[in-house]
């Protein structure tokens, strides 16, 4: 087993997150705290369930004092909410996209490991803070440098920026939104 922890601010400074991240060989477990910048005015709590593969398998959501969000995969793209209903509009996703972290790219970097040329095309299922409104968000991620930068890519908008990730596939500086502190 292996345990990390991280912590990340917004580029700015405003908000600050704190991450426990443990990993066995067949589950991955993602624990956060995440408190936003004074104009946002929120905190949340996500937790995170992975298989060996980094295969999403659970996301649980909560803004504090307000409302919650129960996600199910089975790692394949198919995606049912907290009452079991499936969700249709997410099918293909794998991974889970959350707008107030740089964690969850870590899931795909390490999913697809070394990529092609021109990157992998991925969907995800993006969820927006502090509404968690969830939608499918078309990306790519290509790797740059093996263990050290990748390059994300919004593939329907021209939103775009070079990742550099530490030795774990953890996101160290993600420019104008995110940057770890420890």
């Amino acid at each position: 087993m292996k345990r990390i922890v991280a912590r990340w601010t917004g580029w700015d400074g405003g908000s600050l997150e704190h991450l426990v991240l443990t990993v066995r060989a067949d589950e991955i477990v993602a624990d956060s705290v995440h408190v936003s910048g004074p104009g946002d005015g929120f905190a949340a709590r996500y937790r995170i369930v992975c298989d060996g593969t980094w295969r999403t398998r659970l996301v649980e959501i909560e803004v504090t004092g307000a409302d919650r969000r129960l996600l199910r995969s089975d790692g394949q793209g198919h995606w049912i909410d907290g009452q079991a209903h499936a969700m249709p509009a997410l099918a293909g996703a794998i991974d889970p996209d959350l707008s107030i972290t740089p964690f969850t790219n870590t899931l795909p970097i390490r999913r697809l490991g070394r990529t092609p040329p021109g990157g992998t095309a991925i969907d995800t299922a993006w969820v927006s803070f502090p509404d968690l409104a969830i939608h499918r968000d078309p990306q790519r991620y290509t790797c740059l440098e093996p263990g050290r930068r990748w390059r994300y890519d919004s593939r329907d908008s021209d939103f775009s920026r070079e990742l550099e990730i530490d030795a774990d596939g953890l996101v160290v500086s993600y420019p104008g939104l995110f940057r770890r502190i420890t």
